[in-house]
């Protein structure tokens, strides 16, 4: 029962930095234009310009 008093602080100093990682992703737009990215791997343009 005394390990408690140790692991719920810790879980939410956990909680708490993980919290703050996220909203810092989002205002330093991280999650923005996802798709943009995942375009880019399926066009290829450097093939594209040897085969014309």
């Amino acid at each position: 029962m005394d390990i408690l008093y140790l692991l719920i602080p810790v879980s939410v100093v956990i909680v708490f930095v993980i919290g703050v990682i996220f909203w810092w992703a989002i205002s330093a737009g991280q999650f923005d234009e996802l798709d943009r990215e995942g375009k880019t791997v399926v066009e290829d343009r450097e093939s594209e310009s040897q085969y014309k």
